[in-house]
């Protein structure tokens, strides 16, 4: 999906809300365990389609599907080719946090973009360009590369001064990955609980488009992200999972999420039309 796709899909639904699929099986309502025998890939389902008139993109996170073993990658793989068939112009990025040498990221990015249809996989720049630049190789899909993300342990290196230049070390990492991919093909992970360090951000790099979670459930504010990260493409997707995907845990959980959902595209509906981009 190229740039221009994305953005034509957010005006078109007035939304930049992306679901994120962290499907864990402890969390879904017990009683699909006792209707299908199926019941992991069960919930994905009635969740994206009770969702994807609202959303432009999904994010499943690989670690509950990996948890469970070859059953959890199995309902991955057909969670994202019901997307891909049923859904074709939503975005879908497998949140993987990759990033080996490159003959591995090879195999990672063969992975995602080979055998699997996602658009774009979340990725950790600690090890440089080369375990970076394998995911850059195919035509059409993007790179998600952490950046400044929201969880508590953020602090420890990623606000690490440099004595030199006095940059932070998250502002490094923006810097030096703009000589590796360009707004086609690489955005950037951005917590929303660092909205207002979304100014520096946008500094550096005023025309990607920043994933950005931490909205909802972890408490970041879904106004402050747009007053400091929307841009003339408008430039962000912002994730949710437990706010919308756990919104019930009975029999109403697929009519509970769309209803959270509904929620979180009414209020970016009024930002984007404040932006004056609908």
């Amino acid at each position: 999906m190229t740039k221009q796709e994305l953005f034509e899909n957010i005006k078109r639904k007035k939304s930049f809300l992306c679901v994120g699929l962290d499907t864990d099986v402890n969390k879904i309502p017990e009683h699909l365990f006792d209707e299908s025998d199926d019941a992991m890939f069960e919930f994905n389902k009635a969740i994206i389609d009770a969702t994807a008139d609202l959303c432009v993109a999904y994010k499943p996170n690989l670690a509950f599907y990996e948890s469970i073993g070859l059953e959890g990658w199995d309902v991955l793989e057909r969670t994202v080719n019901y997307i891909r068939e049923k859904y074709p112009d939503q975005f879908i990025v497998a949140d993987a946090k990759r990033g080996d040498i490159g003959n591995t990221s090879a195999m990672y990015a063969r992975t995602f973009f080979g055998n699997m249809e996602f658009d774009s996989v979340t990725v950790a720049p600690y090890m440089g360009e080369d375990s970076v630049s394998p995911f850059l190789t195919y035509e059409g899909k993007w790179v998600t590369l952490l950046a400044l993300t929201s969880n508590k342990g953020a602090y420890d290196f990623q606000f690490i001064r440099d004595e030199e230049g006095g940059e932070f070390l998250f502002q490094k990492v923006l810097k030096t990955s703009l000589k590796w991919g360009n707004d086609e093909n690489m955005m950037y992970v951005v917590g929303a609980t660092k909205a207002e360090m979304l100014t520096d951000v946008r500094a550096i790099v005023p025309n990607h488009f920043l994933l950005v979670p931490g909205v909802g459930a972890q408490g970041g504010s879904l106004e402050e992200v747009a007053k400091y990260g929307l841009n003339d493409t408008c430039g962000i997707l912002v994730n949710s999972s437990r706010q919308i995907i756990y919104a019930s845990s009975e029999a109403d959980y697929a009519t509970a999420a769309r209803t959270e959902a509904q929620k979180v595209q009414e209020e970016m509906e009024k930002l984007l039309s404040q932006k004056g981009l609908i």
